[in-house]
This record gives C-alpha cells, sequence and structure tokens, in this order.
C-alpha cells in the first residue's frame, strides 16, 4: 500500500505554470508521468478555434501524456471566478456554448471525466434561481459527458478560499451529483473528492472517504496548510488515499498542489510509481 500503489497524474494548470501550455506534456513527462490533468485552459474563451485544440492535442500526443481529467470552461480560474454553472446571463451561455467543444475534445484524446465547476453565488440573484439554472446546466453536461462516454464531475471547494462559492462540504456536492443523476437517469455524475479542499473546510477526511468513495469519480490532493506536496504541511494523504483503496477506489490521484519548482516537487513519489498504470 502507500503511494507507490495509486494511479497519480499531474495538473497541468497548477503544476509547471512557468511553461508556455503546449510545453507541460513533454515537462510531466520529463518528470515520468505518462498522465495529466486540465483545468479548462483557455481562461478567456468558452469556444477557442480548433487550431487551438488541435495544437494541444498534439502536444500530449508528443509527449506521450494521457490526458485523464479536463474543466468544463469555468470562467477566471485562477482568479475570482470558481466555474460558470449557476452564473446567469453571459457566462452560463458561454458555459452552454463549451459543453459541447470540450466534450468533443474530451473524445478526441481520451479523457473520461469532465469536470464542471459549480460557480459563485451572485449578489441580488436568489440561490434557488441559481440552483435550478445549475441543474438545467449540469443535465446537460452529463448529456454530453454520456455522449462520449465520460464521466460529470461536481466538486467542492473550501469556503476560506472560495467564499461565495456554495459547494463547501462533501455533503453539498454529492446532493448536487444525486440530482443531477436523477434528473438524467444515466448515474454519469460523479464526486470530486479533494482532499484539500476537504481538509481546509474542517471535514473529517476519513470520514467522507467512508460514506462517499463509492460516488466518487476522481481525486485530487495537495498538502494542508499551504497547498503544497505531499509531505509540506500535516494532512496524512499516505494513510488517506490507502483507506480510499481500500473503500474499492482505484480511479486517479491528480497532483493539484504548488511547487515554486515541479520537476523537484516530485522526490516524495519514487521514479517508478510515476507512470500511469
Amino acid at each position: 500500500m502507500g503511494y507507490t500503489d495509486q494511479r497519480f497524474d499531474v495538473n497541468l494548470s497548477i503544476l509547471f505554470t512557468e511553461l508556455p501550455l503546449l510545453e507541460r506534456p513533454a515537462a510531466a513527462a520529463a518528470a515520468g508521468f505518462t498522465a495529466v490533468e486540465l483545468w479548462w485552459p483557455w481562461i478567456d474563451t468558452a469556444t477557442p478555434e480548433q487550431s487551438e485544440l488541435d495544437a494541444l492535442k498534439k502536444a500530449l500526443e508528443d509527449a506521450g501524456t494521457q490526458l485523464v481529467g479536463l474543466n468544463f470552461y469555468a470562467g477566471q480560474l485562477p482568479g475570482p471566478d470558481r466555474g460558470a454553472v449557476s452564473v446567469p446571463g453571459e457566462e452560463s451561455d458561454r458555459f452552454k456554448a463549451n459543453i459541447d467543444i470540450a466534450a468533443d475534445f474530451a473524445a478526441a484524446v481520451g479523457c473520461k471525466a469532465l469536470n464542471a465547476l459549480y460557480g459563485n453565488r451572485v449578489e441580488g440573484v436568489d440561490p434557488e434561481v441559481q440552483d435550478a439554472h445549475a441543474l438545467e446546466n449540469l443535465v446537460l453536461a452529463a448529456r454530453a459527458a454520456d455522449r462520449v462516454g465520460a464521466i460529470l464531475l461536481i466538486e467542492a471547494l473550501n469556503k476560506p478560499e472560495s467564499p461565495l462559492y456554495p459547494l463547501v462540504s462533501a455533503p453539498s456536492a454529492i446532493e448536487v451529483v444525486d440530482k443531477v443523476n436523477e434528473a438524467t437517469g444515466l448515474g454519469n455524475a460523479k464526486f470530486l473528492l479533494d482532499i484539500y479542499h476537504l481538509a481546509m473546510n474542517g471535514e473529517d477526511v476519513s470520514q467522507v472517504i467512508a460514506a462517499y468513495a463509492d460516488k466518487a469519480g476522481h481525486v485530487q490532493i495537495a498538502d494542508m496548510p499551504g497547498r503544497g506536496a505531499p509531505g509540506t504541511g500535516e494532512l496524512p494523504l499516505e494513510q488517506l488515499l490507502d483507506e480510499l483503496k481500500k473503500a474499492g477506489y482505484d480511479g486517479w490521484i491528480g497532483l493539484e498542489y504548488k511547487a515554486a519548482d515541479a520537476a523537484a516537487s516530485f522526490e516524495w513519489l519514487p521514479a517508478e510509481a510515476r507512470p500511469a498504470r
């Protein structure tokens, strides 16, 4: 058991960010990894040119890396936004325009998980209106994901860093997962279990794993405090990943942590445990 018993992927939207997007897959490969994930890479547009999508596909393929997770358009992230799903008006329109583009790109590169960030509460808008809006958009996203053989992920963030985001506990995200599955009948909405966010919210992560591992479609990790690499904080990450494994989770573990020098930050993980398997 332990770290060497897991399947890790590198989040290229938080690691290797000193490099241009198209050089990051090769950097991850040079560090020994063959699986990667991304937030929506074009924060200024939900509808990039086909040439940009093709260039990213080529960069992933040339590096020999498999994309295993991709966010739908999520607004300015990193930045003030936390998704567009529940945000009425132009942002919601952008999300809708992005759904098939993201799903088709995922299909083109064999990515099987699409994450839809819920979006912040908007001042002056009734939360119930936002939630109804979100469900409508998430149903569309779940259907598009299903069309390309992918799952739809719903993520809980943490309140200290995302005070306007409504899903700041495992139960709040699970409630949305269940509503989407009930509405579509597809069963492909899953929980994105981010250990860092759950810990930042003060949740008992072991308890969350015991309760919801069967609904988890993807896992992300960072240590706390600081959101650094495993071993830089005080979370028992190796133990928690063992608990996940014992609870039946055998999916990807996304490395979504901050590091000034990404390549040097992987020393906690033996080189032979880095390639996808």
